[in-house]
């Protein structure tokens, strides 16, 4: 079981810049993969950045150059830095670790209860 706790979210005025936190239960050296979706009102879910026990991280393309995903493995802490934020920025923030389920291999996805970003225009 992965317990996962979102800070940071707000209102920002737009070009401004925010940090969420996620904050995991375990060690997230155990976890495999750790990501920030959004979601906005009447839209799916989508996956914002993502990064692996690696320190391999993905972006979409609409927040490339502007948004930074990071970790602190002592922390057991997975950050979103948001720069440059724009008003089709703001949705729902959701932080989501992908665990290995022993024994069986399969991978399960835990979710936080996400924090509100909102990008004034």
């Amino acid at each position: 079981q992965v317990q996962l706790v979102e800070s940071g979210g707000g209102l920002v005025q737009a070009g401004g810049s925010l940090r969420l936190s996620c904050a995991a239960s375990v060690s997230i050296f155990s976890i495999n993969s750790m990501g920030w979706y959004r979601q906005a009102p009447g839209k799916q879910r989508e996956l914002v950045a993502a990064i692996t026990s690696g320190d391999i991280t993905n972006y979409v393309d609409s927040v490339k150059g502007r948004f930074t995903v990071s970790r602190d493995n002592a922390k057991n802490t997975v950050y979103l830095q948001m720069s440059s934020l724009r008003p089709e920025d703001t949705a729902v923030y959701y932080c989501s670790a992908d665990k290995v389920v022993v024994p069986s291999g399969s991978i399960y996805r835990y979710w936080g209860q996400g924090t509100q970003v909102t990008v004034a225009s």
